[in-house]
């Protein structure tokens, strides 16, 4: 042991005087430009048509709204007044009240209303599903169980989530705060992390946890200093934008080939990097791009509460979605659940063909036709994809969405009659007896990461979430999420191959006894962020002056997440503000052509695809 932290030692000082080395040139472009060949196939990219550079000219995201521009660029990952206006609201009513239909009741969705509500409009939301919530939804089964979606977890710099939470009550008493530790659990119950805890917080704290982690070797540990020490990372130390610029840059080559450009060894991908980038993602390091993993360990460089972890106590439902839905039933907007869009109304140029103005949607099996000012579609990709009108693509900006592609992911639940997690204690691992409500059950209450396992990352959610998930007399609930190395199988042979990887890295749980199990599959989950994606993504505002879309995979500068999707959701909620008063405005243009409807005795049909 001895031997060992005198190593760790003089890897904490050699990591430290690498950083120091390349701040020192971080004023030196040269020192963090990209190497020729990421650089030629950026260029082969940008070059591939004059129409492909022509239309992303054209398509780059602009937008009307004060507050929507500072949700984007540089400063907007640093600011942490963006938790104030989420939490306070759009702070104005606007003069015109639009009637405005929202396609979607996931956070998103929900979260628009929230701003549009509180601005004076009149506002509905259609959601096919029994529940709300989209990607982070949850429900109970008819014996009472908590069912979710997928494995949630709340980082530290989800700003305007929290300012979301604190808006409708449910950030102090909904959401239970983990150590600063992100703990990796191998093979035969051998623990790696990345601690956090240091006296001194980030930079300094990450440098520690890198140099101190059990999960790689002295070498591997070497040659991941002298890459990360000449990343974007340390520029940014000294110069944010120039650090962040990079990597924008960087978006159109793996993590993989970013890390082995120079120094990066496969041993630290393969022991702690593929993990991360499956738990962010469900992509490994040879899949992900560069720009997705760069950007959050560029917030866990600058901010030390960034790599923090909270997590709800209790369901989706309950903790995060049942507020939102009292404030927005409190504002009188209706939410329809189990009721489909059937089609986007819509008029079209006889001219160009090309579709101009959104009048309505139809709902539901008997497609009721509805009217409004302005319509959100507030979806995932697959939604986008099904809810478009065919000629919607003839514009660029529609059509380059279906570029855009998706992960499958299938997120498994079994409960067991003891702690699994508890590798130190038998008898306290078998011991379910009284109440061990509260987090008081046995084992690790945190996030847990392996590179041993299908499920990149997993929890025990009678700990860490107890509030419904613990249930007397009863053990662990763990919740893992298969990626697409797994999805095909059938539920019976996830499971058992989830209990069967569970005993090889908690080695003692084999003698527990799986009692309750259930799986949930999304065949198209999380847009996949794979190389060359960001450019798709579209705005929230779009070429048609009252059809928006919202939605984690829109533009901002977040990944396919719960702080994405809010992003979005206020984001479009601020356009929508922004251009619904005046003479060009959106209630405006819904009044000329209500003149123009009745000036020719409403005979002018309506076209749809």
């Amino acid at each position: 042991h001895l031997d060992h932290n005198l190593a760790n030692n003089k890897i904490m000082k050699f990591v430290t005087n690498v950083v120091l080395a390349a701040v020192a040139l971080s004023s030196t472009a040269s020192a963090f430009a990209p190497i020729a060949g990421s650089s030629a196939r950026i260029s082969t990219a940008a070059v591939h048509s004059a129409a492909a550079l022509k239309s992303a000219v054209v398509d780059e995201p602009t937008f009307t709204s004060e507050d929507a521009k500072r949700q984007v660029g540089n400063t907007a990952f640093l600011n942490k007044n963006l938790m104030a206006r989420a939490q306070n609201g759009p702070g104005i009513k606007n003069k015109e009240s639009l009637n405005i239909g929202i396609v979607g009741a996931g956070l998103s969705g929900m979260i628009a209303a929230m701003d549009l509500a509180d601005a004076g409009h009149n506002v509905e939301i259609f959601e096919v599903r029994p529940f709300v919530g989209g990607k982070v939804s949850s429900w109970q089964d008819k014996n009472g169980n908590h069912i979710e979606m997928g494995l949630h977890v709340f980082f530290g710099c989800y700003y305007n989530l929290f300012g979301i939470m604190k808006r409708t009550g449910g950030f102090d008493e909904n959401l239970r705060i983990k150590e600063h530790i992100h703990t990796f659990v191998n093979e035969g119950g051998k623990l790696g992390a990345l601690d956090f805890q240091f006296p001194i917080g980030a930079p300094v704290s990450g440098l520690a946890a890198f140099a101190q982690t059990e999960q790689l070797g002295i070498e591997d540990k070497f040659h991941n200093a002298v890459r990360l020490g000449t990343s974007p990372i340390v520029r940014a130390l000294v110069d944010f934008d120039g650090g962040m610029d990079m990597v924008r840059e960087l978006d159109d080559i793996t993590f993989t080939e970013w890390f082995q450009q120079l120094g990066g060894k496969r041993g630290s991908l393969d022991r702690m990097w593929d993990a991360i980038a499956y738990a962010l993602g469900f992509l490994d390091c040879d899949s992900i791009s560069a720009r997705a993993m760069l950007t959050i360990f560029m917030l866990f460089a600058i901010r030390t509460e960034a790599s923090v972890l909270r997590m709800l106590d209790g369901s989706p439902q309950t903790g995060l979605h049942d507020p939102i839905i009292k404030y927005l039933e409190d504002r009188n907007v209706k939410i329809n659940l189990s009721t489909p869009v059937r089609d986007v109304v819509h008029d079209v140029d006889p001219e160009t063909g090309l579709p101009t103005r959104v009048r309505g949607l139809k709902i539901g099996p008997r497609e009721e036709f509805r009217e409004y000012d302005a319509v959100v579609a507030a979806t995932d990709v697959p939604g986008i994809k099904k809810l478009l009108p065919k000629n919607f693509r003839k514009y660029d900006f529609f059509d380059k969405i279906y570029n855009l592609d998706t992960v499958p992911i299938a997120t498994v639940q079994v409960r067991f009659d003891g702690w699994v997690t508890e590798i130190q204690d038998e008898a306290r691992m078998m011991d379910t007896s009284g109440d061990q409500s509260d987090g008081r059950g046995a084992g690790i209450d945190n996030l847990l990461y392996s590179v041993d396992t299908e499920f990149s990352c997993f929890a025990d959610l009678a700990l860490t979430s107890p509030g419904e998930y613990y249930k007397p007399g009863e053990g662990s609930l763990i919740q893992a999420v298969f990626d697409e190395r797994a999805f095909k199988r059938s539920n019976e042979q996830l499971v058992e191959d989830c209990i069967k990887q569970l005993h090889d890295i908690f080695p003692s749980s084999r003698k527990l006894n799986c009692t309750w199990s259930s799986v949930v599959k999304l065949g198209q989950a999380l847009y996949r962020e794979k190389p060359g994606q960001d450019k798709f993504r579209p705005k929230q505002a779009t070429p048609i002056s009252n059809f928006f879309l919202s939605g984690a995979y829109t533009y901002q500068d977040y990944l396919d997440s719960m702080e994405g999707a809010t992003r979005s959701g206020l984001m479009v909620a601020d356009e929508i503000i922004a251009r619904a008063d005046g003479p060009n405005g959106l209630k405006a243009q819904a009044q000329q052509a209500g003149a123009y409807d009745q000036a020719t005795s409403a005979s002018k049909p309506f076209f749809a695809a």
